[in-house]
C-alpha cells in the first residue's frame, strides 16, 4: 500500500520547461498525451512486481483502476479506494474498515491514480531510448528523470513503453538507486467504457460506527 502512494506521489512534482527536451521523445508522449485526453473513462488491469539489485521477485500483486476525471476506484489486494473527486474512502478488506478523507487533488500526498498516464508531463526530463517489444507490443522506450529535487528520490530513472500503434502505456519501470526495480505492466487498457458516477462513492451500509474512520475536517 505504502509502495502505491510512493508512485502516485511521483505524479505531482512541478511542470519541467519542456525547451532542452529530446525531440522525438518529446513528439512521442505529445502524442500519447492527445491520445489520452479524448478519452471520458479508463479502465486498465496491471501487475505490480518488485525485484532487488539480483533481479530476485520479493513481490508482485495485480490490481485494477477505474478513472473517470478526477473521480477514480482503485482495487488492489486487501484494498479498494474509492474518490468522487471531493472524498477518498479507503476501505481495508482485512478488517472490514474504511477511512473517510476529504480529497485534494493538489496534494502531493494523497492518492490521485487519474493522474498516472499522464505523469510524465510534470516533474521530469525525458529523452527516446529505442523501439523495442513488450511481449507482442511495439513500443518507443523513453527514459525520465526527475527533475525536481532528484536527490530525494528513491529511484534514478522511470522507463516509460509507449505502445506506438494505440499510443497507449504498455508497461512503466522503475530504477530504483539501491538497484532494485519496481515494474508496472498494464495488462488490460481499456478507454470510455460507461461508467456511472455512484461507482465512485463508497456504500458504508452494512457498517458498525466503530468500523468507520471520519477524518474528514
Amino acid at each position: 500500500m505504502k509502495k502505491l502512494f510512493t508512485l502516485f506521489a511521483l505524479f505531482f512534482t512541478l511542470i519541467v520547461n519542456a525547451q532542452d527536451q529530446d525531440p522525438k521523445a518529446k513528439a512521442i508522449l505529445d502524442d500519447l498525451s492527445k491520445t489520452t485526453k479524448t478519452y471520458k473513462t479508463i479502465f486498465a488491469e496491471y501487475n505490480f512486481t518488485i525485484l532487488n539489485k539480483e533481479g530476485k521477485q520479493l513481490e508482485k500483486q495485480s490490481g485494477k483502476v477505474q478513472i473517470k476525471g478526477e473521480k477514480f476506484k482503485l482495487e488492489i489486494p486487501g484494498n479498494t479506494i474509492v474518490c468522487d473527486g471531493k472524498t477518498l474512502w479507503n476501505y481495508n478488506k482485512d478488517a472490514k474498515e474504511v477511512t473517510i478523507k476529504n480529497f485534494d487533488a493538489t496534494n502531493e500526498d494523497q492518492l490521485n491514480p487519474s493522474k498516472i498516464f499522464t505523469m510524465y508531463e510534470k516533474g521530469y526530463k525525458f529523452k527516446y531510448e529505442k523501439d523495442e517489444k513488450v511481449g507482442l507490443v511495439n513500443c518507443a522506450t523513453i527514459d525520465l528523470f526527475p527533475a525536481d529535487k532528484p536527490e530525494k528520490k528513491k529511484f534514478h530513472t522511470i522507463k516509460l513503453y509507449v505502445d506506438k500503434v494505440k499510443k497507449q502505456v504498455a508497461q512503466l519501470k522503475m530504477l530504483m538507486k539501491d538497484g532494485g526495480k519496481q515494474i508496472y505492466e498494464i495488462k488490460i487498457f481499456k478507454p470510455n467504457t460507461e461508467m456511472a458516477d455512484v461507482l465512485f462513492v463508497f456504500d458504508a451500509k452494512g457498517l458498525k460506527a466503530d468500523q468507520i474512520n471520519d477524518e474528514r475536517d
